[in-house]
C-alpha cells in the first residue's frame, strides 16, 4: 500500500495548514493510499547543530533525541509520498520545520541519501505575501534529497488568516485536489513500471 506521511509545521494542529494537508489526503484516501498527518508546528525542535555525528555513525538518527526529530524522520522514511506544509511567518516557513529540514538533509546524506526518487509536494497557508517564497524553500528540501517534486495546476498555496477561512479560497483548494491528483498518476505510473517484468536484451549472434 502506498503510505504519504504530512509533515505539519503550524503551531495550530487544526488550522490551515491542516486543512490544506486534509484536502490533499481526500483524494489520496479515494485512491486507496495510507494517510497520516504529523504535526510538529508546536514542538521546541532545536536546529542543527552541525555535530555531524550521524556522519561518524550513520543509523538514520540525529544524536539529539530530545524531541520528536528522530520519530517524525522515521516516518518519512517509511513513506512513498512526502508533503510538507507550513504557514508564512515573518516571509518564510516556521521555525520548527526549519530546523526539521535542516536536520533530515544532513542525517539523510550521511546514511546514503535514503528520500531519493520518492515523491515530495509542499503546501502553504499564507495571509497576504510570502507564499511563494516558502513554497520554494520547502522544495529546497526535495531537490537536495534528490526526490521528484510535482506540480499542480498554481503554486500548492491557499490563502486565508483566521482558522478554516483558507477553505474558502476556492481557487487554492483546487490546485491542492489537482496537486493530489498529479501525485496520484505518478506513483501509478512508478509502480506499473515497477510491476512490469524486465526483459533481457537478446543476445547478438557471433558470426
Amino acid at each position: 500500500m502506498t503510505r504519504v506521511v504530512a509533515i505539519n509545521g503550524s503551531p495550530r494542529k487544526k488550522g490551515n495548514t491542516a486543512d490544506l494537508i486534509k484536502t490533499a489526503f481526500e483524494e489520496f484516501e479515494k485512491a486507496g493510499y495510507k494517510t497520516e498527518m504529523l504535526h510538529i508546528g508546536d514542538q521546541a525542535l532545536i536546529g542543527c547543530q552541525a555535530c555531524f555525528d550521524c556522519r561518524k555513525k550513520p543509523d538514520n538518527t540525529c544524536k539529539y533525541k530530545k524531541d520528536v526529530f528522530n520519530q517524525t524522520y522515521a516516518k518519512c522514511l517509511d513513506a512513498d509520498i512526502i508533503l510538507l506544509g507550513s504557514p508564512v511567518y515573518v516571509g518564510g516557513m516556521t521555525s520548527s520545520m526549519k530546523a526539521f529540514i535542516d536536520r533530515a538533509c544532513i542525517v539523510s546524506k550521511a546514511n546514503g541519501q535514503p528520500f531519493s526518487r520518492k515523491i515530495g509536494a509542499s503546501v502553504v497557508a499564507v495571509r497576504r505575501n510570502g507564499g511563494l517564497e516558502t513554497f520554494n524553500s520547502l522544495n529546497d528540501f526535495f531537490l537536495i534529497s534528490e526526490m521528484t517534486i510535482v506540480g499542480s495546476s498554481y503554486w500548492n498555496q491557499g490563502v486565508g488568516k483566521d482558522k478554516g477561512e483558507v477553505m474558502e479560497d476556492e481557487e487554492g483548494i483546487r490546485t491542492i485536489r489537482k496537486l493530489a491528483e498529479n501525485i496520484i498518476w505518478l506513483r501509478n505510473l512508478i509502480e506499473t513500471q515497477e510491476q512490469e517484468p524486465k526483459t533481457k536484451k537478446p543476445k547478438k549472434n557471433k558470426s
